[in-house]
């Protein structure tokens, strides 16, 4: 390592937390041959001698071994460190090493100690509760920690409820450095017998923090018709030792502010007890004796209802309701209610207590905080992650097959609903999703602004990163600059890519696009006559990342540093490597194709499950269930032997042996090239770079090189065959990641073959028709996405300064080329804007936007990121032509992406 590492700048994505010390995650990328090895490091503002320890640990290294990416871990230590830099810490410290106030990781009795100096964490195996004792101040204050759930056999509302039997079969420490302490539990749900909904539980301990972070997931694999899920939460016991009077609970409403209560209320009676009574009772400290209590209040005491119980119901997106009773066997009293609540709860007393948050908590409804047994000695708070007072969840398939029993009548229907269905394909088995909750411990009743605080860093914990100058200096994740406005054409452009930006984080609240399931994705395309995108419409329904959507929002926050761009980005991340992909199960290692469902379509597909989608998110916070999504397709090609995507429309078969799979050499070989690269730079896979060096061979050896369209990789040799000679077009490869993973790859690794075939397809497939017959034989058919494909031009016109060519890629990319206009090229707009609508069917005045698909939206995105960053020098004077066009309806057979082998062929086909 260098004697002196240059700092780094960090800054909030958001904003600087608060006065309040919260845990922080995040990453840092690093040019290549800087950084050896894990060096110890430090935050610290500017100009500052020392700073905060941070952990720091290898993400991904480059292949001559230099650190890539590393992961890092503090406590960020309140709102005066708002200008952050990451400086290497002259303690001389070996890596990992403790110093003073260090988390200390034990075994004792049986379980594991997690001691961050401020908090004693007892977490033991083989326990139903497996989060046995938080200790602060030498009192327990939270025990009995676990899951619970509940579930019907039927979805009618009034179906008997079980109670499952969570079972922790397995914990270990993930993590464990001088600041954090990574603990991983999994286990699974016991329900009439059947051992179902396996899940993992992480929990993260800080260094002198008493807030533990929990990520948990949950996978779906019971059965839709005999499983109806009726509540999940995270509940904590907590000891009350305190008089009645002495116990608190607070429920966060909307922004900072809180119900606060007493569990035996001395405010608002007939008789006053005296001001400093009051006084000490709101502010959640201990009352003076009873004995200096007014007698009119005192010896009344045991007339004032004492409160048992307190319910705070977010079942819609929109309000949330909170009630009280004082006993199981009397009502719910209403206490009053909000629009969307932070999600965040306390109970306990002058000696201690726990504030338990759910991150999220109105959009991933319906969610519930429940507080109960409040008048006993051990009473119990839970943060319902699926509450108990909604509908039973219903996963079964929404439609009833509507007679599509054969292939023929399955591809009948996809010309009219464009929906890819497959009899026992619609199917949630195998599907995930993931919460983040906050555990927070106290030695006595906190402030109010104190715990609003807290609940404002679980609802949107503090992120920090590198900005965007940093990031690009460090040469990763493809082809992209930071936001260039010094010119009017660059400048329109980027207003262009901010509109689209604000368009969709502006849909996702107008229509509502939140839930469970839901929450992360967005929908696919528009229906004008409605005014409505169209969510029942077969596959023009939720995105499940067609045409790469999150690739375009992480690309977009990589270069502006936007706050709007990281949230969404990241609640897509969260969504489609949870929701759209199958973690175990037939399907494991697939995605699922756009559908009214997010498994609803029969088209389950590397290029949903892609490690191109996920990458961005894990290097830039480190996150490790995102680590754990990554390495679920690291062989993800496996998979294939289960699903034949192209099984409807196939004239050939596979082998006998059905070891030699077709790999298409668009959406398969983007998200292969992914899932390898990044199993190689994060783990030094060596059959993840034996397999990528195979691939990059065997593309440059194919005859007709990217043009085959489809190849046979074996999978035992694990390289291609070479043989094939014909040239068959995939419309899809320059939309589902893989020109971005391509772009690294041909700066880790030569291989002049293989980018030679990479630029003979970048030239060609936008080529001219005369160009392409002299190559081919014949003009290629079929050609689509023209605005996605200009990139692929400006890749040459880079490569080999061709300022004819890198004309041609932006009249590519400003809507069409010769005869291959693109229909539904949004980019032949003149003017971009949204009006108010309103009208019979409407049921609020929405804004209709003049383009209509998110396809549209995510490959002018990326198509003007590439150009600006590749030929941005070449653009034209006029960054948008000056004709004005109707914004096309989509054409089905212009995305038969699963569902008929791509029907280019030419004269030289073999």
């Amino acid at each position: 390592m260098p004697s002196a590492l240059p700092a780094t700048p960090l800054t909030w994505i958001d904003s600087a937390p608060g006065d309040v010390p919260v845990p922080i995650q995040w990453g840092v990328p690093w040019p290549r041959g800087v950084l050896a090895e894990a060096a110890p490091m430090q935050l610290r503002g500017p100009g500052e001698g020392s700073g905060t320890a941070v952990d720091t640990w290898v993400t991904a290294r480059w292949p001559d071994g230099s650190v890539k990416w590393t992961g890092h871990a503090a406590l960020a230590e309140g709102a005066e460190q708002r200008e952050l830099v990451l400086a290497a810490d002259g303690g001389g410290d070996e890596p990992g090493a403790e110093r003073p106030g260090s988390v200390r990781v034990l075994e004792e009795d049986g379980a594991i100690v997690v001691d961050t100096g401020v908090l004693r964490l007892e977490v033991a195996p083989g326990e139903d509760a497996p989060i046995r004792r938080l200790v602060v101040d030498g009192r327990e204050v939270g025990v009995a920690g676990r899951i619970v759930a509940s579930s019907a056999a039927s979805a009618q509302p009034q179906a008997p409820r079980r109670e499952h039997t969570v079972r922790t079969t397995g914990i270990r420490v993930e993590r464990s450095g001088a600041v954090q302490a990574v603990l991983r539990l999994e286990g699974h749900h016991e329900v009439d017998g059947e051992q179902v909904l396996p899940f993992v539980l992480r929990l993260y301990a800080t260094a002198g923090s008493t807030r533990l972070r929990a990520v948990h997931t949950i996978i779906w694999d019971a059965d839709p018709e005999r499983l109806f899920l009726t509540a999940l939460g995270l509940r904590l016991q907590v000891p009350m030792r305190a008089a009645l009077p002495d116990r608190h609970v607070r429920l966060a409403g909307s922004e900072g502010g809180f119900l606060s209560e007493a569990v035996q209320g001395v405010t608002g009676l007939r008789r006053d007890p005296g001001a400093e009574v009051r006084a000490a009772q709101i502010a959640g400290r201990p009352t003076p004796p009873q004995g200096s209590w007014a007698p009119e209040v005192s010896r009344r005491l045991h007339r004032v209802p004492a409160w048992d119980a307190w319910t705070l119901r977010q079942i819609t997106a929109d309000g949330y309701g909170v009630a009280k009773r004082t006993a199981a066997d009397r009502p719910w009293i209403p206490a009053g209610g909000g629009t969307r609540s932070r999600g965040y709860a306390y109970l306990g007393d002058v000696q201690g207590g726990i504030g338990l948050g759910l991150r999220d908590f109105w959009r991933l409804v319906p969610t519930q905080l429940d507080v109960a047994g409040a008048r006993g000695d051990l009473a119990e708070v839970t943060a319902w992650m699926y509450a108990p007072s909604a509908e039973p969840m219903d996963l079964r398939f929404y439609h009833d097959g509507l007679g599509q029993e054969t292939f023929a009548d399955q591809l009948d229907a996809l010309e009219i609903t464009y929906e890819d269905y497959e009899p026992g394909f619609g199917d949630a088995r195998g599907i995930a999703r993931t919460h983040e909750l906050s555990i927070d411990a106290f030695a006595a009743t906190p402030s109010t602004d104190h715990l609003a605080e807290l609940a404002a860093a679980t609802s949107l914990p503090p992120q920090l990163c590198a900005p965007p100058s940093r990031l690009r200096a460090a040469r990763v994740l493809g082809t992209w600059d930071v936001v260039d406005r010094s010119t009017p054409q660059r400048a329109r452009i980027e207003d262009r890519l901010d509109f689209l930006r604000e368009f969709y984080l502006g849909q996702v609240e107008q229509r509502r696009w939140y839930g469970f399931w839901d929450y992360g994705d967005v929908m696919h395309t528009y229906d004008p006559d409605r005014h409505q995108w169209r969510y029942d419409v077969g596959g023009y329904a939720w995105d499940n990342s067609e045409l790469s959507p999150d690739l375009w929002l992480w690309t977009d926050f990589l270069r502006s540093g936007d706050a709007g761009a990281y949230r969404l980005a990241e609640a897509m991340t969260r969504h489609t490597g949870e929701v759209d992909q199958y973690h175990v199960g037939r399907f494991a290692g697939l995605g699922t194709r756009h559908n009214v469902q997010h498994f609803g379509c029969s088209a389950k597909q590397l290029r949903v499950s892609s490690a191109v989608y996920r990458r961005h998110f894990y290097y830039l916070t480190a996150d490790e269930r995102t680590g754990e999504l990554l390495d679920e397709v690291a062989s993800s090609e496996e998979a294939l032997l289960r699903v034949d995507a192209t099984r409807k429309v196939r004239s050939d078969v596979y082998a006998p042996d059905r070891r030699a799979l077709a790999i298409g050499l668009g959406t398969d070989l983007g998200a292969l090239l992914g899932a390898w690269l990044t199993a190689w730079e994060r783990h030094g896979d060596a059959a993840a770079h034996e397999k990528l060096r195979a691939a990059m061979s065997g593309i440059g050896r194919l005859p007709q090189g990217f043009f085959t369209g489809e190849a046979l990789w074996d999978l035992d040799a694990r390289r291609f065959a070479v043989d094939r000679d014909r040239v068959q077009v995939s419309h899809l490869a320059a939309v589902f990641g893989m020109v971005e993973i391509i772009a690294e790859l041909t700066d880790l690794l030569e291989d002049e073959g293989f980018t030679a075939a990479w630029h003979e397809y970048c030239r060609f497939y936008l080529a001219t028709p005369e160009q392409q017959t002299e190559r081919f034989g014949a003009p290629l058919q079929g050609i689509s996405l023209v605005p996605a494909y200009s990139r692929l031009l400006a890749v040459v016109a880079a490569a080999e300064g061709d300022t004819a060519l890198a004309r041609r890629a932006w009249d590519a990319f400003h809507g069409g080329l010769d005869d291959q206009l693109n229909g539904n090229a949004l980019v032949a707009q003149e003017d971009w804007r949204l009006r108010r609508i309103d009208g019979p069917g409407v049921l609020e005045p929405v804004d209709e936007a003049a383009f209509v698909s998110t396809n549209d939206a995510a490959q002018y995105g990326l198509a003007a990121i590439a150009n600006l960053a590749l030929i941005g020098d070449d653009l034209p004077e006029s960054a948008v032509p000056d004709a004005t066009a109707e914004t096309a309806e989509p054409d089905a057979a212009a995305e038969p992406e699963a569902t008929a082998v791509p029907a280019l062929t030419s004269t030289k086909e073999s």
